[in-house]
């Protein structure tokens, strides 16, 4: 019955993607492949990449009006190739099975790329109509693979072979990841619960879809405009980037502070318009909670049942427990311990923070307590008591382009890799402030690939920071390159001006610059080997936010945007004095998001309702009223929009108890954070290798032994027990 149903599937998802795209009028089998062949060729979105640098994709060339047909031919052409597979009359082995199926789907990946672009970088309403109408059809077809039944017992017969043990230590992993990737997403069910499987797949696509959309929507439709008498206490940077998001939403002479965190941030922190922070404050942790169409509550209790049902097909109590199973923290009690270890000098920090905050408020004369909207404010005000340091004296020395420069420095010392522009026009870009850089290694010459980088906010553009590939590094068919990207919302500055950035910022620009390094280095021979560990992946990147505070990047890239002169040592020595100021914040609002994740993944949906959830669990844990979570639960893109960090979320501070620990031994290492032989292991055994080893292992491999949460309590200014 399974293999009837699941060929069932397939076969009628071909004739649907079929008919969608093409001439539905009877055709000789010669016609039908020269059309076939026509619309390949004709749609550059399935086209192969062409031109330098091992071929770049066609950004020039994008028209949504080949979207649609290009996913559906895509989709078609891979289930082609999974039926081949399926009807290979030879006896299951690596080669025409694992292998083969790392071959399938060139045409489709290459479509999601295009993908990709149009949902993150240039959204638009036009998009979404599409999207709406492919999520259920995309989750369709992964279903038809995932439930296709002799496929599965293909894989199945080359993961229990006795030929495992012949392969290479790469092609086993890639072998196991194949085969646990198809059991715990349902190719184990048989059914009626096979078919249940794939339509919660179906709807829960759709939903979190949706969810983003309407998070989107919110930080679209809400900016707040400002007059000249409003800009009490902003910087003259800070103004600049104000009139300029005016101008671009056409009110120019006025000045606005976008429902974004990269515009709300400096303003909560800055502004001495006391009700303007809290309306802003507002505006944006209301997103997508305002009771309107694009309210997110029920879609939320929706996607929650939807997931808990799915993983009661496959036997487990909740979802925390699968999805956590597979990952280097196991299951959800190993998660919450670690959050339980940090969360009480967390919470009792911010009370010191909140006292000092509240003294300096009331010695100004001020007669309210601190609110959420007053913390940056007042931070701000303790930083220049507690420490003399101001964070927009700070700012003036972090230029966007020259922090771009120190980071390709720290590549060219750990990595080895040359960044340097491509020629104008020599590479397809989908948007005029996107610019490219060639990456090479310093020693060979060698091409690594290619680095693009989109920096600043606009309409259309998630929010946030990110990083992507565009074609990853493998060699098993042939090598191919790297093209990565970076992606920020940076507020651009004046027209001549250079763009100025927070040390916050300055920190996630670099981080997100360690996945691109990520990306780049790698040397597996696979595309399975560059799937991820959620509680693994975020070490990379968070480790390399650590050069950021190295002497040779102070000294060389922080130099005044207006004199150039490098950023005084009594500074720096004052940044370095205040490096775990605001620990308690930053640190508390993060652990809010990564609990209440886990608890919306272990609780019976039946009895969450959002609000009233979010607001009873953090107030068990003792959550400060100053403090809110860093993402509200309606606006959680990372938990309800996808599943890529649901009920993972705690893994930034897991991968964090690491980037501590090798940060240690950086620190203790004779050459420093540039030490050649450390430097070497780094990216030997934690950058190069991806997902091809074991994380544990790996990093045993680099540490000698496991990492020890200790290092992150020293990091924050914890206590730390003995």
């Amino acid at each position: 019955m399974n293999t009837k149903l699941a060929t069932l599937l397939s076969s009628a998802l071909i004739v649907a993607l079929s008919a969608c795209s093409e001439n539905p009028t009877p055709q000789s089998k010669t016609t039908q492949t020269t059309v076939e062949e026509k619309t390949q060729q004709s749609n550059p979105l399935l086209a192969e990449f062409t031109g330098p640098y091992g071929g770049v994709p066609a950004f020039d060339k994008m028209d949504l009006a080949d979207l649609k047909p290009a996913l559906e031919k895509g989709m078609a052409l891979k289930l082609a190739e999974i039926e081949a597979i399926v009807n290979n009359p030879e006896p299951a082995n690596f080669q025409n099975t694992i292998a083969a199926l790392e071959k399938s789907g060139d045409e489709l990946s290459r479509v999601y790329k295009y993908w990709g672009i149009w949902s993150s970088n240039l959204n638009s309403p036009e998009f979404r109509a599409i999207q709406k109408e492919m999520v259920p059809k995309i989750s369709a077809f992964n279903s038809s693979i995932i439930g296709n039944q002799k496929l599965f017992d293909k894989i199945k017969t080359v993961y229990r072979s006795a030929e495992l043990k012949t392969l290479n230590s790469e092609e086993q992993r890639i072998t196991w990841l194949t085969y646990n990737s198809y059991a715990r997403n349902g190719a184990t069910l048989s059914g009626e619960a096979k078919i249940r499987y794939a339509e919660i797949n179906q709807e829960l696509a759709g939903l979190q879809t949706q969810f983003a959309n309407n998070v989107l929507a919110d930080e679209e439709n809400y900016a707040l405009f400002l007059s000249e008498k409003q800009l009490a206490g902003l910087s003259e940077s800070l103004i600049s980037a104000a009139a300029n998001a005016a101008k671009a939403l056409g009110k120019e002479g006025q000045y606005a502070i976008t429902n974004s965190r990269s515009s709300m941030d400096p303003f909560l922190t800055y502004s001495d318009e006391r009700e303007l922070r809290e309306k802003v404050w507002k505006t944006y942790y209301s997103r997508a909670n305002n009771g309107d169409e694009f309210d997110n509550n029920e879609l939320i209790k929706q996607i929650l049942r939807l997931r808990d049902e799915r993983v009661a097909l496959l036997g487990y109590d909740n979802y925390s427990q699968w999805r956590l199973e597979d990952r280097m923290a196991k299951n959800p009690e190993s998660a919450m311990n670690l959050m339980k270890q940090v969360w009480p000098a967390a919470i009792a920090r911010v009370e010191e923070e909140v006292a000092d905050m509240q003294a300096i408020a009331d010695a100004q004369g001020a007669n309210f307590k601190i609110a959420p909207w007053d913390y940056r404010y007042y931070a701000e005000k303790v930083r220049k008591d507690k420490y003399s340091l101001d964070s927009d004296e700070v700012k003036q020395y972090l230029q966007l382009h020259k922090l771009r420069d120190a980071m390709f420095y720290v590549a060219g010392r750990i990595f080895n890799f040359d960044f340097r522009p491509v020629p104008e026009g020599s590479v397809p870009v989908f948007h005029e402030d996107v610019k490219v850089w060639e990456v090479t290694d310093k020693t060979s010459g060698a091409h690594v690939g290619l680095w693009y980088l989109d920096p600043f906010g606009r309409k259309g553009k998630r929010s946030g920071a990110w990083a992507t590939t565009y074609r990853s590094h493998t060699t098993f068919d042939g090598k191919k390159t790297v093209l990565s990207s970076n992606n920020s919302n940076f507020v651009k500055g004046s027209e001549g001006q250079p763009t100025l950035i927070s040390w916050d910022d300055a920190e996630t620009y670099f981080h997100e610059f360690g996945h691109a390094l990520h990306f780049l280095s790698a040397t597996v021979a696979y595309p399975t080997s560059h799937s991820g560990v959620r509680d693994y992946t975020e070490f990379q990147s968070q480790l390399l936010e650590r050069w950021l505070t190295t002497d040779e990047v102070i000294n060389n890239y922080l130099v005044h945007y207006k004199t150039g002169e490098p950023i005084p040592a009594e500074l720096v020595t004052k940044i370095e004095k205040a490096a775990t100021f605001n620990e308690g914040f930053k640190t508390t609002e993060y652990m809010a998001s990564a609990i209440m994740d886990l608890l919306y993944h272990t609780t019976d949906p039946a009895e969450i309702e959002p609000q009233a959830f979010e607001k009873e669990q953090l107030a068990a844990l003792g959550m400060p009223q100053e403090v809110v979570m860093r993402h509200r639960s309606t606006q959680f893109g990372h938990v309800f929009s996808s599943e890529g960090y649901s009920s993972g979320y705690y893994g930034y501070m897991w991968a964090e108890v690491l980037t501590s620990d090798a940060a240690e031994a950086f620190a203790e290492a004779p050459g420093g954070f540039y030490d050649k032989e450390l430097s070497k292991k780094l990216v030997d055994h934690l950058f190069s290798i991806r997902n091809a080893m074991e994380p544990a292992e790996a990093y045993r491999l680099f540490r000698g032994r496991d990492a020890k949460v200790e290092a992150l309590m020293r990091d924050r200014g914890f206590p730390v027990n003995k």
